[in-house]
């Protein structure tokens, strides 16, 4: 007997085998994935590169929401303004060439705010690669460093296992930005589709240490013989989505808590233990104390240096506990006396078990002193300036109350970034949308359209200077076509604030190129079918913050504040935190 007549299949095998696999294209495969996923919304740019992609994507209208950027940019901003307040992984695409290099400030923005974004970027066909074909570019090259992982991929079959890893690798440990590189012979290729496993394990990936019984219980050892025992707290507290673990924690030993401006929101703004804002230009009280305290304990931060200021001269009297995800943050800028490696959903409720209930009272009573200090010397003018100029402030202190302390705020960068990080009010978690690391003018219009897509039933506000406004105002499109419901709000000083304010300051008053004109802020929201308004006088505030709260639709109001108004307090350049000025 023929030995292939023996191992070939029947016909009832061969159709059995062939009902388990389907002939797709790669290009099918990606959206596939992104179903499988839990993807609802994509933002991105069409382009030759990515052409088959976009020709898919026709049929899955009904099942995939994009949004039609004006720039790449834009889109990957939007990507992580909709991770923010989602909860979610934001998603990119774009093309090939300048399409790609387009991406990379977005990239290196979520890298180092440690956000969960997937781009998907189109690419030449693979024959193509190394001859400087039309809009090829070494994308993986130049986005190696600001990427959590990047891959090309070449062959359709690779696509889904692909993508899987990224989405594991985007979303898990601390959160990053991964780029898929695919070439368009991998998006138009059939293959044998399997279907769509997720990914839970790679071999070479440790998402979460181990966590070790014996850090812990040496850390709750030096909580509970502490006396003037303080807590910092970052972006680790949200995205481990432990709020509730971290309000547990220093409820239950009374202990003082600070946030980085990547923190704020964490907990509410009026708990009682929650002592206002680290950094450069944060509260008094946190950053002076700081070097009173005698155990500091970090959890979810990473010791930036607009948060510590000299470290030769940061905390040096204090015994110091970091709680964090990412073993690389550990004795990386602040020698640590008990590590704490671990997701703080984890490392929180059994540090909270090992600690003491306690009460510090007259600790937390010394950082309200200094408080009333600051309010006296600053606060009190800034929100309640009653006459000459308007202040950015005021500004914040109005929206504030008319919002009810409920609106999401995402900001731009710069002196506007500052005061509305010190004074903005939060009830609830997943609030505050800012570019923290890497400072990126343009950042606020875009992110406010992605927040607003992962939170739409939630007031989103986008506090923007008029500096950063110019360089992203052409996603005022983006909002015209698709309708998002922002509430845009310009803080116009007339400068390029901030760094005005160090020329003032540490260079003379030498203004060099910080005098910015504006165009009709007003009539550009109206070319975009955008209604707006321009306030220049005090009298008018409120009643135009209302009007933009209230309209049903996105809104532009440009508020005209005092030219020279500083940010403070302020700690200098190269200066300890505990020299921080109040003037």
């Amino acid at each position: 007997m023929n030995t292939l007549e023996i191992t070939k299949d029947t016909p009832q095998q061969a159709q059995e085998e062939k009902a388990k696999t389907t002939k797709i294209s790669g290009s099918q495969a990606v959206l596939e994935a992104f179903i499988a996923e839990g993807v609802d919304t994509i933002f991105g740019y069409p382009g030759g590169a990515i052409m088959p992609i976009y020709d898919a994507l026709y049929d899955y209208n009904d099942r995939l929401k994009h949004i039609l950027v004006r720039h790449e940019q834009g889109g990957i901003h939007a990507a992580q303004g909709y991770a923010r307040t989602s909860g979610k992984t934001g998603v990119v695409f774009a093309t090939s060439g300048p399409g790609a290099t387009n991406l990379v400030t977005g990239l290196a923005d979520a890298m180092i705010d440690s956000n969960p974004i997937v781009c998907v970027t189109g690419q030449v066909f693979a024959h193509l690669l190394g001859t400087d074909a039309f809009q090829e570019t070494d994308v993986i090259n130049i986005t190696t460093p600001v990427t959590k992982w990047n891959y090309q991929v070449t062959d359709a079959c690779e696509i889904p296992a692909a993508l899987a890893k990224a989405f594991y690798i985007a979303r898990t440990g601390r959160p990053g930005p991964v780029l898929i590189d695919i070439t368009k012979n991998a998006q138009l290729q059939l293959f044998d589709y399997e279907g769509y496993t997720s990914c839970n394990h790679i071999r070479s990936y440790r998402p979460a240490p181990i966590v070790r019984k014996e850090y812990i219980a040496a850390a709750a050892e030096l909580i509970n013989q502490a006396k003037k025992p303080f807590v910092l707290f970052g972006q680790g507290v949200i995205l481990g989505k432990a709020e509730n673990e971290f309000k547990a924690f220093i409820e239950k030993t009374g202990i003082p808590a600070a946030w980085t401006i990547m923190g704020l929101s964490a907990l509410p703004t009026d708990h009682p233990l929650n002592v206002g804002m680290l950094g450069m230009h944060g509260n008094y009280a946190p950053n002076v104390l700081t070097n009173e305290c005698d155990v500091l304990i970090a959890i979810g931060m990473r010791f930036d240096d607009r948060v510590t200021g000299r470290l030769d001269k940061y905390a040096k009297q204090a015994k110091v506990i970091h709680l964090d995800i990412d073993p690389a943050e550990i004795d990386k800028n602040v020698k640590t006396t008990v590590p704490v490696w671990g997701d703080c959903k984890e490392t929180l409720p059994l540090l909270t078990a090992l600690v003491q209930a306690n009460q510090h009272s007259e600790w937390v009573q010394k950082f309200r002193e200094l408080e009333q200090e600051e309010v006296k010397e600053v606060t009190h003018a800034e929100l309640n300036p009653g006459e000459g100029e308007m202040t950015m402030g005021e500004v914040i202190n109005v929206l504030n109350e008319l919002a009810n302390d409920d609106a999401v705020i995402v900001t731009d960068v710069g002196q506007h970034q500052m005061v509305a990080c010190r004074y903005a009010r939060f009830k609830q978690s997943k609030s505050n949308v800012t570019s923290g690391g890497l400072g990126t003018m343009g950042f606020g219009l875009p992110a406010a359209i992605g927040a607003w897509y992962g939170a739409p039933h939630r007031n989103v506000v986008a506090i923007i200077g008029d500096g950063g406004i110019q360089m992203t105002i052409q996603e005022l499109g983006t909002i015209m076509q698709f309708g998002a419901k922002v509430k845009i709000l310009i803080l116009n000083n007339q400068f390029l604030g901030m760094v005005r304010q160090w020329q003032q300051l540490f260079h003379d008053k030498r203004y060099s190129f910080v005098n910015i004109t504006s165009p009709d802020y007003v009539a550009v929201a109206k070319g975009y079918y955008i209604p707006g308004k321009r306030v220049d006088q005090r009298a008018n505030l409120r009643e135009a913050l209302q009007e933009m709260l209230n309209h049903d639709g996105s809104y532009l109001l440009e508020v005209m504040v005092g030219k020279e108004n500083n940010v403070f307090p302020m700690v200098p350049q190269g200066s300890s935190v505990s020299e921080i000025r109040l003037k």
